[in-house]
């Protein structure tokens, strides 16, 4: 039996392109579309791009000033259930930060990784409300779950938002600090 090469490799490329197609279009209609209808809802929030991985759903976020960390993250968490299934969240925060906000949070750096390196969370809030004191104008809150400590440093007009893992990877750098 003599196959013909034409019609083999027609076949294969038709059913690679089904299979392909197949898994985008579910990716794109069960998982990215109910992440950004849920998630481009809730409060402070001017937009949302999930990019979902096997092992991971990550959520690139533009928020604006008025958005609770916290509370959006378990909304997130709690809307997205479905689409994100077991996989692990990640947020990607933009915001409109300032060279300003960043010195102040770079200057803080060793004392807040300090504070997650040796799991003494509570000396967060004294070292912002430290920052709040030396720099005038400058709000500052952290709120902690389970999963993360969350940081909002707000200076005039400019936001910086900061999620850090409380079980952090074993090598690299907080991601958006």
């Amino acid at each position: 039996m003599k196959l013909k090469l034409l019609p083999v490799f027609t076949t294969m490329i038709v059913t690679a392109a089904l299979l392909f197609g197949g898994w985008y279009l579910y990716e794109h209609t069960a998982v990215e579309r109910p992440l950004v209808k849920a998630i481009g809802s809730l409060p402070g929030v001017e937009s949302v791009k999930p990019v979902v991985g096997t092992d991971t759903v990550t959520v690139n976020l533009t928020l604006g000033s008025d958005a609770d960390l916290r509370s959006l993250y378990e909304e997130i968490a709690e809307k997205g259930k479905n689409a994100i299934g077991g996989r692990k969240l990640n947020l990607d925060i933009t915001s409109e930060s300032s060279a300003k906000l960043d010195q102040i949070w770079s200057g803080e750096l060793f004392t807040i990784a300090e504070a997650m390196e040796s799991r003494r969370y509570s000396e967060i809030p004294a070292a912002m409300e430290k920052l709040e004191r030396t720099h005038k104008g400058l709000v500052v809150t952290s709120d902690m779950d389970d999963k993360n400590v969350y940081i909002t440093m707000k200076l005039d007009s400019a936001v910086k938002y900061i999620v850090l893992p409380r079980i952090g990877d074993k090598i690299g750098v907080w991601p958006g600090a």
